[in-house]
């Protein structure tokens, strides 16, 4: 199965990660910002990362699709163990909440951050808007880090006290927001500090990180 993007989007990376959490095996296809070709088209027809194909699916031919959410939903689906998406009613709308609370407010102020201070100087080679940037991060950001420092219970876990795609969804962006040099402050928000330093030590996203460290070294 192919997942067309770059891991340097929080979405790609996502998905990269649930993938590893549930022993599937997915391989990463350059594409996106005028990279992917005809075979990224077919899977993305608006050019959004991740595209997706597996050709191995059920109606015996290539399956694709794009969208984050919507390949997790797949994979959960065709894969359904270990379970990511909890099957009680109230644990799973908490699951799916965490994710949208990430795709859409969490990743609308990491965006500006990491396109100001990243995409735009290092990659578009245009000027980045820094004001935009630095309002994110000290108007936007801390009301959101004041609610997951809330949320995060004892065990470390969002959701049911063990990995799910609630704790996936949620620390992805944080990897944007350091490449850029914007941590969360420990004295601060000490247990979101220790809650995303932890998702992001696990296999499924420490050599994801040390990639995109080692590409934003080269393209300093």
């Amino acid at each position: 199965m192919i997942v067309y993007g770059s891991s340097m989007s929080p979405f790609v990376r996502k998905v990269l990660a649930f993938g590893t959490e549930k022993g599937i095996s997915l391989e990463l296809s350059p594409a996106g910002m005028g990279r992917g070709g005809p075979a990224f088209e077919e899977c993305s027809p608006f050019g959004k990362m991740p595209g997706f194909r597996d050709p191995g699916a059920d109606n015996g031919s290539d399956f694709c699709i794009s969208d984050s959410t919507a390949i997790i939903t797949y994979l959960d689906a065709k894969f359904p163990e270990p379970n990511l998406i909890p099957a009680t009613p109230i644990e799973r709308a908490r699951t799916i909440w965490f994710e949208e609370f990430t795709d859409t407010i969490l990743f609308a102020m990491a965006g500006k951050v990491f396109f100001n201070r990243f995409v735009s100087p290092r990659v578009l080679k245009q000027p980045g808007d820094e004001a935009v940037a630095e309002a994110a991060v000290t108007t936007e950001l801390p009301p959101l880090l004041d609610y997951l420092e809330g949320q995060i219970p004892a065990s470390g876990f969002l959701v049911e006290d063990r990995i799910t795609l609630a704790d996936i969804a949620v620390a992805s962006p944080f990897v944007n927001l350091a490449h850029v040099g914007c941590p969360i402050d420990p004295a601060h928000w000490p247990k979101t500090a220790a809650y995303v330093r932890a998702i992001l030590a696990r296999p499924s996203f420490a050599p994801i990180v040390a990639a995109e460290q080692a590409f934003i070294a080269r393209v300093a």
